[in-house]
């Protein structure tokens, strides 16, 4: 039986999780010691029904929340296919953020690069064209990431775009990672993947940086510490560091 924070709606969460594709209850993903959608759901889902105590993410630029979701679909501008699904979606009266959090899987195998011909046969404009010329240099080969999953990130990004503009929002991506000391069965985490993460991730913002859709890391660390110093929200900060410990 899924158990979630207190304070966390259940049901609203779960019917959430129903309607994502990634299976998560059914396959038993979620429970496991090792789950980032589990972090997510229970640290976002939490606001669900209280958009207003969450502040601002720490040094992102997007102004107070009035709404907040949790396994948020972002539609391409084309119909079929896959689209991208993030852990959460906050909007607030200027902007769209995207929430896309990773816990361990920047430390396991397994990135991709692989783009469909539609992001090609679409003009995307002037405003992502960063991030379209660092799709068409993983694509070549000419850019590659061992830990950061950046051609994921790129989809985000063309995805967010296109609903931002939709609702008349800015867009903003908002990476939120974590730095574990060691896996679920104590085992280190090697802290030389640690730090090749964390550089992959400041190689990213700087390729990216000055276009549409603002890419804007946050350490999970950073928000439990920011959510800790707010009254409002100091139980559930401790309870999301009982649960998943440091992050």
């Amino acid at each position: 039986m899924t158990e979630f924070l207190p304070g966390v709606p259940a049901q609203l969460v779960l019917n959430s999780l129903a309607r994502s594709p990634g299976n998560e209850i059914a396959t038993g993903k979620f429970d496991s010691p090792e789950s980032s959608a589990a972090l997510a759901v229970n640290a976002f889902g939490w606001f669900l029904e209280r958009p207003r105590l969450m502040p601002p993410l720490p040094n992102v630029p997007m102004g107070r929340p009035e709404e907040i979701e949790v396994e948020a679909e972002m539609h391409f501008p084309w119909r079929g296919g896959r689209h991208p699904w993030l852990d959460a979606a906050i909007t607030t009266p200027t902007t769209l953020v995207g929430v896309e959090s990773k816990r361990y899987e920047p430390f396991r195998p397994g990135k991709t690069t692989v783009f469909s011909e539609q992001f090609d046969s679409r003009d995307w404009g002037d405003g992502l064209g960063r991030f379209t010329a660092l799709r068409r240099a993983l694509t070549s080969g000419k850019a590659s990431f061992r830990h950061l999953d950046a051609a994921q990130l790129v989809k985000h990004a063309y995805g967010l775009h296109t609903q931002a503009r939709k609702r008349g929002r800015g867009a903003v991506l908002a990476y939120v990672y974590a730095a574990p000391e060691a896996w679920a069965n104590g085992k280190p985490v090697s802290p030389t993947a640690i730090a090749a993460h964390e550089a992959e991730v400041l190689r990213f913002a700087t390729a990216v940086r000055g276009d549409a859709v603002v890419f804007a890391p946050v350490r999970w660390a950073d928000l439990i510490r920011q959510w800790a110093g707010d009254q409002a929200l100091a139980a559930h900060a401790q309870n999301l560091l009982a649960r998943f410990g440091r992050l």
